[in-house]
This record gives C-alpha cells, sequence and structure tokens, in this order.
C-alpha cells in the first residue's frame, strides 16, 4: 500500500480505538442500566456495533502489519507503469484524457483518480510505458487507452 494509504488505516485504527470503542461501551453501560437485557433493542444495537468495531480494529491491525509500505515518490522504475505510479492515459476513441494513480485496494476511490491494483485497468496498465497502449478488458466490452506519461510522486 501507498504511504497515504496507510496513514489513513492508521488514523481510522486511531479514531476506532480512541473515540468509537469508548462511545459504544457507553451505549452498553446507558443500555444495561434500562434493566430487563432480553428485550433491550438498545442493548442489542449497542453490542452488535462493539462487534463490528472490534472486528475492524483487527483488520486493520492486520493490514498494516502485513503491509509493504511504498513511497511513490522514491520508485525507480524506468517510466514503466507500476504499483504507485500516476499515470496519464488517452483513451483511443474519445481523446479523452484522465489521470490515475495505481494504488492498494483500500485506497482506491475513482473520484480522486485512485484506482485499484485489482482494477481491470490497473491490471492492463502494469508493466506498460509511455507511448504503449494498454487495452482494458471490462464489462463493458474492450477500451484502448495511450500512455501519455508516468510519473512517481
Amino acid at each position: 500500500m501507498t504511504k497515504r494509504g496507510a496513514e489513513k488505516l492508521k488514523e481510522e485504527l486511531h479514531r476506532l480505538k480512541t473515540v468509537e470503542r469508548h462511545a459504544v461501551i457507553e451505549a452498553i453501560a446507558e443500555a444495561r442500566a434500562q434493566g430487563d437485557l432480553s428485550e433491550n433493542a438498545e442493548y442489542e444495537a449497542a453490542k452488535d456495533k462493539q462487534g463490528f468495531i472490534e472486528g475492524r480494529i483487527l483488520e486493520i491491525e492486520g493490514k498494516l502489519a502485513a503491509a509493504k509500505i511504498i513511497n511513490p515518490a522514491e520508485l525507480d522504475a524506468g517510466g514503466r507503469v507500476v504499483f504507485g505510479a500516476t499515470v496519464e492515459l488517452e483513451d483511443e476513441d474519445s481523446g479523452k484524457r484522465v489521470t490515475y494513480q495505481i494504488v492498494g485496494d483500500d485506497e482506491a476511490d475513482l473520484k480522486l483518480g485512485l484506482v485499484s491494483i485489482s482494477s481491470p485497468i490497473a491490471r492492463a496498465l502494469i508493466g506498460k510505458e509511455v507511448g504503449d497502449v494498454a487495452v482494458v478488458r471490462a464489462p463493458g466490452g474492450e477500451r484502448g487507452y495511450e500512455i501519455i506519461n508516468v510519473q512517481y510522486k
């Protein structure tokens, strides 16, 4: 994952541990104070939320422990498209230009131009260089994109 993606996960982990976890513990305590837990919807909802929070904490900790952090600015891929690269493309049919950065699955956000390494477009781009045409096989059919520029920033 990129350095930015790791920071984003660390921020979420911190929020879950310091804010969300404490809020759900308080909600459980309040629900318990209402008495009979067998038919207490607030208690059940709080317990469900607690389970989700604890599961997400474990998931993030596991991802961060296993992650290899890539700083795109430190890459020297000789102009090839690699994980972390920012790629400017031109659609062969429409001539429209788009720019994407290839990131980890947890970081992907198409609105921000961040595409997952496991997406069809990223898989088609990996290993290519400026001037190459990447053929993307997507649900809507095949599309060709010429690589205009590759940056590591």
